[in-house]
Formats: C-alpha cells, structure tokens, sequence
C-alpha cells in the first residue's frame, strides 16, 4: 500500500481539478475532541450533505466524455481525487492510503440487433465478446436456460433467445455455446429496461446481447406459433487493461487493534453515472466520515472505498488477498453498503443470522443485524432481511471468517405487494428501475431512503466506534491464510455468482 503523496504524484496527469459543492468539515489538528455520541453523530448526518457528495460525484461523470465512472477512466480517477481530497480536509484526523489495482475493464462497447429486418433496442455485457451476424435463426430455450436440457437440438448454428433469472448470464452463453449456439440474446425478467450486467471477466464464450422483457416476451410468443424469426447483430467492446485504487481512511485515533471496518464500491458501469450504484453508499460512507472528525473513538474506525466492484468484486479481493494476517486479525466487524438510495426501495438488512435466508455469517454477524434491526424500530422504520449471499465486496471478508453485516435498499430484485405495504412504491418493478443504466442519476435518488440508511450506519460507527461491549471476540489464534477458511461456502457463491445483482 503506497502512501497517498506518492500515488497522487504518479497519476496527477489524469486527475482534473475539481471544486465539489459537499462542504468539507474544517478543524483544527490540535483540537482535545470528545468521545463519539450517538444521538449526536446521528444527528449531524444530513440529506443536503448527502445528495451535495451525489451532485459532486455526478458532476465528475459528466464532466468527462464517457459520462460514467468506470474503474481505471477518467470519471473514476477523479472520484478517487475527490474522496482523498474531502478527506484530507479534515487535517490529520485519519491515514489515508490509496492502493493501487490493475485488471481488465469494458472502456467502451456497441450493441445493434435487428429482427426481421426491424431494428430492436439492445444492450451488451462487460466482457461480453465480439461477433457479427446476420439474417441467422432465433430459437427459443426453455426455463430459464440454466441446465443443459433445456438448449435443443435445433440451437447448432442458431441465435439463442433465453430468459434471465436463477443463474448466471456466463452459465447460460456457455450451455448455449456447447449446443452450437452462435451467439445468445438473454431478455429481462421485470419491465426495467435491457437485460444487462457483466460476466465477470475475460472468456472464451460466444456473444451475447441483452433485450427488454416486452420485446423478449413478442419473439418467444410469435416463435412459439410456429414463425420464422431472423435475426442481424453487431456486437462488440474495447477491453483494455488499467489502474485504479482503492481509497483507505483509517482514524489516528482509537485501539488498533479492534478494528470497525466500513467499505463501499467508488465504482460505476459504463452505462451511466452511478449515482446510486454506488454513489449512495461512497456519498453515506464520506458523509459520516466527515463528521466523525469532530469526535474521538475508543476503536479505531477505517473506511474504504473500493475499486473494480463492477467487475466482480477485485478491489476489495485484492485488498483481503494482499493483507497480512495479523491486520485481518484485528477488524472486528466489515460493514458493507451498496446502493442504500433506491427510488423504489426497501430498508434492507443483512440476515447475518440465517434467520431469513438459512445462510448465517461468522460470530458477530447476527449481533449486527440485531443492532441494525433495533435501531430501525426505534425510528419506527419497517425493515426486511436480505440474503447473505456475500455477492458484494463483504464477501472477501467473509472469506477470511471476518463477521460481517451492512444494509441496502434493492438493485433489480422486483418489489412485492407486502413489500409495498411496508413502504410505499410500486409492486412488480425493480427496486432500482434505473439500475445500471444512464438514468442512475441524482433526479431518482430516494432521499428519505438515503438518509434513513445514512443515519442507520452513523449508529453503528458510533456505537463500535465507543465499545465492543456485548460483541463476541474474535477467535484470532486461528487466523492464518493457510488455516482459516470455515466459510468458504461463500466464496464458491460468490465466484460463481461474485454479486448476484449483477450477474444473472
């Protein structure tokens, strides 16, 4: 891990000026700070701080050609430059550390499909391959084309329609691929717009498109009266190798050895901005931050800000990969939050106890989920459990036997009838109709969500960030890279799937 002086030198050439609207918190270096009060850190976040840190990040999208924040862009690097800039205003309250990381990205792509001779909106998929073809046959899969029965005969040579849902968008193309499948065309399974996401990483596998599910819904019915469907495609993307960083804050003050841990992706897709995937969660985590600085904490606090989440999860699997055993021994608790504004949301919580889900996380993890559950009820705020699949960057915590908790509010999980009972909305969309699309934008955050979850994370650094009292301890004596894996049932999850919202 270089300090930030260094990396900032290195990359100065790509980092634009940037004069952002979020105020930073001035004080001085020298100031005798009190310890951390609940009620009043609480209080201190604010729904102007939070959506000025959204503007400020969209503004930065904007200002750059791609208008997106893709890792390793320009829209990235200057995301990154504002955080440590936001955070070294602070003067020395927290170490700040960039880390730098290196992978493959989609920095630009281009999608054309035709049916018929008639044009068909369509989308690709980071790291989708290229390919080219023309008045080739449609043929429909059945199910949801996630075993090898369900891709006939008739695919050799053929376009394959196939529905999203259940498994992942590599396993669908690649059973495809093995009947002579050509190339695939999966369609959306909700009314939000194109089937889309990534594949999480470089493959060999034949190309692939995504469709509404309106317009996947037409072909599968007009192919199932016994029409002749055709169709032309163009696909193909720009993959380039490139660097970008993870953002490390960790307070100069509290036990080091008890570490609160708090991460966020800093990262968008190439469709859009990214405002809340995830600019809620790096806006929520900075916010807090911000204001952390006016008190002191018996426990050391440390943020992240992670790179390449889009991708699959690299920044945050690297920083794990990459760190001594004897520093993961002394993190406590990893919180995670990943788009925490959804226009059509939920309060989420992750079911560290199993208790939803059947799929519980290491001592700790079901301690946190109760404090986030009792400090939703306080605020006479509804709430749900949400799977602890660890498909987001908390799984390369919990690989390592890390407890681990953090809250959301939906990506492109479709709203129930109960659910809008609880809190409003619109039953049979997404949570997020905008999700990963141009319209992730700062005009369709839900601020009542955003600083409901906002305030909710505030409770927990103030509650860790002051005691460990009642939170179990680490069994450390077992923590080495060789020995400790104990649950390493999330990792077979998550390389399968490496973040469910975005991989089928």
């Amino acid at each position: 891990m270089r300090t930030i002086s260094s990396i900032v030198a290195i990359t100065a050439a790509n980092l634009l000026a940037f004069t952002g609207s979020a105020e930073p918190i001035k004080r001085s270096d020298k100031a005798e700070l009190p310890l951390v009060q609940d009620k009043a850190l609480v209080d201190s976040i604010l729904v102007e701080d939070l959506l000025g840190c959204a503007q400020d990040l969209e503004d930065i999208a904007y200002s750059t050609s791609r208008r997106n924040r893709v890792h390793g862009t320009d829209g990235h690097l200057n995301s990154v430059k504002y955080f440590v800039d936001q955070l070294n205003s602070l003067g020395d309250y927290y170490d700040v550390q960039l880390q730098d990381f290196t992978t493959e990205v989609t920095l630009e792509s281009h999608a054309e499909l035709s049916i018929n001779g008639e044009t068909v909106e369509a989308g690709g998929f980071s790291f989708g391959n290229n390919g080219t073809w023309t008045d080739t046959p449609l043929v429909t899969v059945a199910n949801l084309g996630c075993n090898a029965e369900d891709f006939p005969d008739s695919l050799s040579g053929a376009i394959a329609l196939i529905a999203r849902g259940d498994c992942t968008f590599i396993q669908k193309i690649t059973l495809a691929g093995e009947k002579g499948a050509i190339a695939a065309i999966i369609y959306n399974n909700a009314d939000a717009g194109l089937a889309a996401g990534t594949l999480g990483g470089v493959n060999n596998e034949i190309p692939v498109g995504g469709i509404s599910r309106a317009d996947g819904l037409r072909l599968v019915s007009q192919l199932s009266n016994g029409a002749t469907v055709t169709s032309s495609g163009e696909f193909w993307q720009y993959i380039a190798n490139t660097t970008s960083y993870n953002v490390i804050a960790s307070s100069k003050r509290g036990d080091a050895n008890n570490v609160l841990f708090l991460g966020a992706h800093s990262d968008s897709v190439e469709a859009g901005p990214g405002i809340n995937d995830n600019g809620s969660g790096s806006c929520g985590l900075l916010t807090i931050a911000k204001q952390l600085a006016q008190w002191t904490t018996n426990n050391q606090v440390r943020f992240a800000w992670w790179t390449a989440e889009e991708e699959g999860l690299l920044g945050s699997e690297h920083y794990v990969a990459i760190a001594a055993p004897s520093d993961l021994d002394r993190v406590r608790l990893y919180l995670n939050f990943d788009m925490i504004a959804s226009p059509n949301y939920v309060l989420g919580i992750y079911d560290g106890d199993g208790s939803a889900f059947n799929l519980s996380g290491p001592p700790g993890s079901a301690e946190v989920e109760a404090l986030f559950e009792a400090w939703y009820e306080a605020q006479d705020l509804p709430y749900v459990g949400t799977e602890f699949s660890g498909r987001s960057d908390y799984g390369p915590f919990l690989d390592v036997g890390i407890p681990c908790g953090g809250l959301e509010t939906g990506a492109d999980g479709v709203k129930t009838e109960e659910e809008v009972v609880l809190f409003g909305g619109t039953a049979g969309i997404w949570y997020d109709p905008n999700y990963h699309s141009a319209k992730d934008n700062v005009t369709n955050l839900n601020l009542e969500a955003f600083e409901a979850t906002s305030r909710g994370i505030a409770h927990a650094v103030a509650t860790y960030g002051k005691s460990w009292e009642g939170f179990p301890a680490r069994n450390v004596t077992s923590l080495t890279r060789k020995s400790l894996r104990p649950y390493k049932k999330y990792s077979s999850l998550m390389r399968k799937s490496r973040r469910g919202k975005k991989m089928y």
